[in-house]
């Protein structure tokens, strides 16, 4: 099968990982050839781990990366799937599902990895609402196993069968969700991650204690404010607002203190800096913030040193929301 990728980030580039690995001729889109470089980049480095721990072939590996079609500008693009996976932002979504009606042949699929927005709404701006699709992939692409599929109101019944189909050929269990703000996987997921934020702001826990009260005795592999970090706060940011408008439910508030590290460029492990310190590559615990996440100040409102002890803003640690 032929499939274009549009978004040569973390998520464009699994999901061209795994297509191009079973089979599928793969071109990969972003507006800059440095993004699609990148993540041919760490498609080849995962790969190479691949051989390295007897999970792939070297000739599979070659094979795949073979497979890898790069480009940085719009044109038409003969593919029978076209997979969407650009930052969670509805209007620069609406902007890509025009350009694939527009540079694709009437039987191209038009997927969808959105993690939160109505693909009726996506399909609406096209011309072909019955062959448009949610095919959410989770984080990493290449580790993780589920597919949530969702149809929106028009989506014809082959269109969903041909991608079940291609999420079992990529490897993946796929799942249908209803086509309801934040589907199944982030309705769930995203508002215990923002409570998380939450227990963090009104001083509850530490991250540290956060995130070891959810490993240890919820069993979770990753504690939530790690996990945050390792999705993006504004990707996370961005979820909440869906779930908070489309619900109309003051439950789904964001917390203002993941807004605020969001408004500080602090995103998590692609940026360096949010929960965790992520610079160098590895997790590091932060020194430079209180037990409630904030930035520690000294008695005279000034900036205290890295590390000091400190108390939070009283509009913070006592929890406003």
């Amino acid at each position: 099968m032929k499939v274009l990728v549009v978004g040569a980030g973390q998520m464009g580039g699994g999901i061209a990982h795994v297509a191009a690995l079973s089979g599928d001729e793969v071109t990969l889109l972003d507006r800059e050839q440095r993004f699609v470089d990148g993540a041919i980049a760490t498609m080849r480095k995962n790969l190479d781990r691949g051989v390295e721990k007897g999970r792939v072939t070297p000739q599979d590996r070659d094979a795949a990366l073979g497979r890898i079609t790069p480009a940085a500008a719009w044109r038409e693009f003969d593919v029978d799937v076209a997979i969407e996976a650009a930052t969670e932002n509805e209007e620069l979504k609406r902007d890509i599902f025009r350009k694939l009606d527009a540079s694709t042949p009437e039987r191209t699929i038009l997927a969808s990895n959105t993690s939160s927005i109505s693909i009726t709404q996506l399909a609406a701006v096209t011309k072909r609402p019955e062959r448009v699709i949610g095919m959410h992939y989770m984080n990493p692409v290449p580790v993780m196993k589920l597919v949530e599929i969702i149809r929106g109101i028009a989506t014809a019944p082959q269109t969903y069968e041909t991608i079940r189909a291609l999420a079992v050929q990529h490897g993946k269990t796929p799942v249908e969700a209803r086509n309801y703000p934040g589907f199944i996987s982030n309705r769930i997921l995203c508002p215990m991650l923002n409570e998380a934020v939450f227990a963090l702001q009104e001083g509850v826990g530490t991250v540290e204690s956060i995130d070891t009260v959810m490993k240890l005795g919820m069993n979770h592999p990753m504690g939530p404010l790690e996990l945050a970090d390792f999705i993006g706060l504004d990707t996370l940011l961005a979820i909440m607002e869906v779930l908070v408008e489309g619900y109309g439910d003051p439950k789904y508030r964001p917390c203002p203190l993941l807004r605020e590290y969001v408004d500080a460029g602090w995103h998590g492990r692609k940026t360096g800096l949010g929960f965790y310190d992520w610079r160098g590559g590895e997790r590091r615990a932060r020194t430079d913030l209180t037990a409630s996440g904030v930035p520690a100040f000294s008695g005279d409102g000034t900036a205290a040193p890295s590390g000091a002890s400190a108390q939070a803003p009283a509009g913070v640690a006592n929890g406003a929301r």
